[in-house]
Parts: C-alpha cells; structure tokens; sequence
C-alpha cells in the first residue's frame, strides 16, 4: 500500500527528506514492544546456557547493549526523534528448540511521538551483542525476524500484529 506525496510524513513540499514536527501533538503514553531471535548451533548454545562462553554472560551484555541501544535510537536513524525520557526494557530468553535466544524489547515514554523505533533498535542491538559474544563459537549463526509487536498510545491509537502474542 503506497501512500500519495502529500501525506509522506517525512517528506517537505518539494520532496526533501525532513523530521516530522511534533510540536503540536498531545502528549500521550506510548508503549511499543519489538521481538526477535539469534539461532545458533548447539555448541554455542552450551555456551550461552552453560555461564562458561570465554567473552562474559551473554545474556547480561545483551540486555545491557539493548537498553542502551533503544535509549539513542534518535542519534542512529536519521530523521528519528531523540527521546532521552523513553524508559526501555530488555527480556532475554535462551531457547533450546532454537537453539537459540529470543529478545523482547518494550520501550515507554509519555510523550509526542512514538517509540517504536526504540524498541526495534533494542531488539536488534541486544541479537547483535549476543552474536559478538557467541561468534568464536559459532560464525553461522542467524538473527531473524526482527519485528514490532504492538504499539500503544498515540493519534493512530493501538496496533498488534496479527501474528504477535
């Protein structure tokens, strides 16, 4: 579904690339969780479960680079708003059916805009700390589906995905 020129919220009259001015919008509470997930093989899978990977926990530099990640999301994606308020949560979860892990990134602020952006950012950040952290052991491995989940708050109201949880 392509939307006609006038309504690109990223675009100026003539066309150009510009930030979308949310000056005059509500304040509202935002709310947007993001998910995604690293398979690996089984050896770097003992690793991850096991707390003996050489580089360190895993699942704490994950988180921590996540969090980060989401919170300067604004300095990473041109033409995204800096949120320094935006509050950003990181789940991980080693998954032996993977194997893998799965990371869930929830990101809130009560603000003029949304935080999506944050929480895909977190996701993809925290999946790609984890393969740094795993790569002696495994450089096959993939990071997928790295998607949004739901959004809340806002003028376009709540979304979910279809095939979110």
């Amino acid at each position: 579904m392509s939307m006609p020129p006038d309504e690109l919220t990223h675009l100026d009259a003539a066309g150009r690339a510009a930030m979308v001015d949310v000056a005059d919008k509500e304040t509202t509470d935002r709310r947007a969780v993001a998910r995604g997930s690293l398979r690996c093989s089984p050896g770097a899978y003992a690793l991850l479960v096991s707390g003996q990977n050489p580089k360190g926990d895993v699942e704490q530099v994950s988180r921590i680079a996540g969090i980060m990640a989401g919170k300067r999301a604004g300095e990473l994606i041109p033409l995204c708003h800096l949120l320094p308020a935006a509050s950003v949560g990181v789940e991980i979860a080693p998954d032996p059916g993977l194997p893998g892990l799965r990371v869930t990134a929830t990101a809130r602020i009560s603000g003029r805009t949304g935080v999506e952006m944050e929480a895909l950012t977190a996701v993809s950040v925290a999946l790609l700390a984890a393969y740094d952290m795993l790569k002696a052991a495994d450089r096959g491995m993939t990071i997928e589906k790295i998607e949004l989940v739901e959004k809340a708050g806002g003028r376009s109201g709540d979304w979910r995905s279809p095939g979110g949880s």
